[in-house]
C-alpha cells in the first residue's frame, strides 16, 4: 500500500490564538483551509515543506467547547539543527519554560496554547521545525506494530529501549528521510490510556482512497467510517487502542 503519512490533527479552543503562535514561534504558514459551517480546518507547515513531509491540521469548533487532553496520545516532534539554541530562541519568544535541554539531552519540549506538547528534535535534515514524528502511547507493541505493519505496510525503522518504556518508529516503506514517522510508546507496567478528545487522528495518504479502502478491509482493519459515508473523500479506521487514522488522496 502507498500510504505516506499526511497529517496529524489536533483540535484548539482559540484558532486565532493557535495561528498565531505557530506561525510567530514555527515559522509556519497556512497550506490549506476548509470552512464548514460549524468548523475551520486549517493545514499548516514551513515554507519548503518536504513533498513527503506532514502538514499540521487545527481544527476549531464554532461552538466554544473545550477539550480533555487525555495520555493516549502524546506529542508532535519538530526538527531543528540545534536544540539548545531552538529551545532558547523560543523562550526568548516568550514561549513557557516546560522541559529544557539540560534535563534532557538531545532535545526538549514546549506546550501550545492548548497545552499539546512539542518535543524539539536534532535533525540534520528537513525544513526548521518541520515535522519528524508523532507519538501516541499504545497498551501492546507487538499488537501495534503488526498492526502498523500488516494494515498499511509500514517498516520498524528505529527503537529505544529504557528500563520502563521502550520507543518503536514506523514509517512507510522506502518513505524519504523527511516523511514523518509514528512514534509507538509502551509502557511495561500494563497502564491504560484515556484518548481525550484534544487530539484528533493521524492521516495516511493513498493515490486511490477505494483501491486503499478494500485493501485495509481485506487486512481486517476496523470499517470505522468508510469512504461512501465520507462523500467519498476520505476514511477512517482506528488502530487497536482507539486513536483514528484517517485515509486521504493526495
Amino acid at each position: 500500500m502507498d500510504g505516506t503519512l499526511d497529517h496529524t490533527m489536533m483540535r484548539v479552543e482559540d484558532l486565532d490564538e493557535s495561528l498565531d503562535w505557530y506561525t510567530t514561534h514555527l515559522d509556519y504558514e497556512e497550506k490549506g483551509r476548509w470552512e464548514a459551517d460549524t468548523f475551520t480546518n486549517v493545514f499548516l507547515g514551513p515554507e519548503d515543506v518536504h513533498e513527503e513531509g506532514a502538514l499540521l491540521e487545527l481544527t476549531y469548533n464554532h461552538d466554544g467547547r473545550s477539550y480533555t487532553m487525555g495520555d493516549g496520545w502524546g506529542h508532535i516532534a519538530v526538527r531543528v539543527e540545534d536544540v539548545n539554541d531552538a529551545y532558547y530562541e523560543l523562550m526568548d519568544e516568550g514561549v513557557e519554560d516546560y522541559r529544557r535541554p539540560e534535563d534532557n539531552p538531545g532535545y526538549a519540549f514546549v506546550k501550545d496554547p492548548d497545552g499539546h506538547e512539542i518535543e524539539i528534535v536534532e535533525r540534520d535534515f528537513g525544513a526548521r521545525w518541520s515535522i519528524d514524528h508523532t507519538m501516541i502511547r499504545v497498551e501492546d507493541a507487538d499488537e501495534h506494530l503488526g498492526w502498523w505493519t500488516r494494515k498499511f505496510e509500514y517498516e520498524h525503522t528505529g527503537r529505544w529501549e529504557a528500563d520502563s518504556f521502550a520507543n518503536y518508529f514506523v514509517k512507510p516503506e522506502d518513505a524519504a528521510e523527511e516523511a514523518m514517522a509514528v512514534e509507538l510508546t509502551y509502557n511495561y507496567d500494563g497502564r491504560t490510556y484515556e484518548l481525550g478528545d484534544a487530539w484528533g487522528h493521524l492521516a495516511v495518504r493513498v493515490d486511490d482512497l477505494s483501491e486503499g479502502w478494500d485493501q485495509l478491509m481485506t487486512r481486517e482493519a476496523e470499517d470505522y467510517r468508510d469512504p461512501e459515508s465520507c462523500d467519498n473523500s476520505y476514511a477512517f479506521t482506528k488502530d487497536p487502542d482507539g486513536h483514528e487514522v484517517e485515509i486521504v488522496t493526495s
